[in-house]
């Protein structure tokens, strides 16, 4: 059964690098993904694509045929692609059943808010054995705006509701949420999406005019209750993982690595069925199961509270581990050149 991530969000929220991010990660883990781009205007792909949409159709042809502009040319695309889904689902297949499948869609809100044709599309995913997430992200700066805070809860609710997939919304780009200005609130009010009455000062002094009309959209976000924020820092490690263990646990993704992997005596079945069929309890209480490490008042004082005081002390942690990784280097040619020495004398006589 493949696992995977819709990526979503408006433009310039950082999916695609989020996508490479998440790419290199996984790389580095040795745990299986594959990319699959559904932005048929992504000229500038930045990470290995497994899928592209554009070997089914692009913008450019569509814009050129139909006389559509950008946004309706993309959404001509989408449906093209439902229409067409057979060659999605034929090339998904080459790519295995125990593989991890992000999937990076166009930025165009209206595609995860009201029109079809992408949540059609994830239905046939989930029809032919997909657990899919959807991850959205959201630009962190706009919680520095309580207007525009209040627009991104909307977004996120309405996306919820349209995609009807398990949802992690994320505030990407929090390194650089210091950036925009003093947050009015601690972090943790924004993600946890507390009492957004306090937002009403703020909301009154900034568009007076639509007092009552804020309120009453406040009021149907806390009716719902179901938005809420994981942060991301996407060139930030600690953040990675630890969005990555909250969108396992909303897929219930278990992580079995193959049974002649390098790990811990005891923590892998010696089996060589597939990683799918493979129980691993090791695997479950370090994945999914287990408890989620961190927590946003961390994410505050690395990124906005305390950030100069922490790069310092990662450059020198960096440092030391440079150091030590030399130190190794040299201690295993220094080995080298003893057993070349050893072995020459051995021949000469």
């Amino acid at each position: 059964m493949p696992f995977g991530e819709v990526v979503c969000g408006a433009p310039g929220s950082g999916k695609s690098t989020y996508c490479h991010g998440k790419y290199q990660l996984f790389t580095a883990l040795n745990r299986p993904i594959s990319i699959v781009n559904l932005d048929p205007a992504n000229d500038n792909i930045p990470y290995p694509c497994a899928i592209n949409i554009t070997s089914l159709i692009t913008l450019q042809d569509v814009m050129d045929e139909h006389g559509l502009g950008p946004n309706g040319g993309i959404l001509f695309c989408m449906e093209y692609l439902y229409a067409n889904f057979d060659w999605l689902e034929a090339r998904l297949q080459e790519l295995g059943s125990d593989g991890y499948i992000l999937f990076d869609v166009p930025g165009q809100v209206e595609l995860s808010t009201h029109h079809e044709a992408l949540r059609y599309i994830v239905q046939r995913l989930t029809k032919i054995g997909f657990r899919l997430a959807a991850v959205h992200l959201c630009d962190a700066h706009y919680v520095t705006d309580a207007a525009k805070y209040v627009s991104v809860l909307l977004l996120s609710l309405r996306t919820m509701l349209h995609l009807e997939l398990p949802h992690v919304n994320v505030l990407s780009k929090v390194d650089l949420i210091a950036q925009y200005g003093d947050l009015d609130f601690n972090l943790n009010f924004y993600t946890e999406v507390q009492d957004l009455s306090y937002l009403e000062n703020a909301l009154n002094t900034s568009s007076p005019r639509y007092t009552a009309l804020t309120k009453e959209l406040c009021s149907v976000i806390e009716d719902y209750g179901l938005v809420e924020f994981e942060t991301l820092a996407v060139e930030d490690k600690a953040s990675m993982l630890h969005l990555t263990r909250a969108i396992d646990r909303a897929t219930g993704y278990v992580f079995v690595p193959p049974h002649d992997a390098p790990a811990p005596e005891g923590t892998l079945e010696a089996s060589s069925v597939p990683t799918s069929m493979r129980p691993n309890t090791f695997s479950l209480f370090s994945s999914a199961a287990g408890p989620m490490a961190g927590s946003v008042g961390d994410v505050q004082e690395r990124w906005i509270d305390a950030r100069e005081q922490w790069d310092a002390f990662e450059r020198k942690e960096w440092r030391q581990e440079g150091e030590m990784i030399r130190e190794a280097r040299e201690r295993d040619k220094a080995i080298q050149g003893e057993q070349r020495g050893k072995s020459g004398i051995r021949e000469r006589k």
